[in-house]
């Protein structure tokens, strides 16, 4: 097929002159160019920012969980003692600490002021320690009150057949 000129030139291994001479000097092929293995560097890179990316995005789930499980346990603790208010300081302490344990976390400081529990409890998930304060007490303010002995208009009927308001006849 190729008689002469191809023999010469490439061999017989149908390279042309061009994809010879880049074999050469290491671009194509087995050369031994400077950029030889980049890509090896360029994916042990890329695995190591991956991998950082990871653990500060578990680190920072990790705290994020121990500061719920903290104010979860204040939040109890908290409830605990504040139901317990009318018995003492100590009695209602004593229950923000056995409810705080239960939680897997540690009361700090309890101060029982009238019906008002203030509780500041620590939890220990991992290396972090959040510390969380949390008040419980009877409720204030509107939401306090009983509904009103009368109602000002009596209810409309539901079914909508009745009038919503006698009817006085002359």
């Amino acid at each position: 097929m190729c008689e002469g000129w191809c023999r010469g030139m490439g061999g017989g291994r149908g390279w042309s002159v061009l994809g010879r001479g880049l074999a050469r000097r290491g671009r194509w092929g087995r050369g031994g160019g400077a950029d030889r293995g980049v890509a090896t560097v360029w994916a042990a890179v890329t695995v190591a920012g991956l991998c950082t990316v990871f653990a500060v995005v578990l680190a920072l789930g990790q705290a994020v969980a121990a500061r719920h499980r903290a104010g979860g346990a204040a939040d109890l603790a908290a409830l605990a003692a504040a139901d317990r208010a009318w018995e003492g300081a100590g009695a209602a302490c004593a229950a923000a600490r056995r409810v705080a344990l239960a939680q897997d976390a540690v009361v700090v400081r309890c101060v029982v002021l009238g019906e008002v529990a203030d509780v500041t409890a620590r939890s220990g998930f991992g290396p972090y320690l959040p510390t969380v304060r949390a008040r419980a007490g009877p409720p204030t303010g509107p939401s306090a009150r009983g509904p009103a002995d009368t109602p000002v208009r009596p209810p409309a009927d539901p079914s909508g057949d009745a009038p919503a308001e006698p009817r006085a006849e002359l």
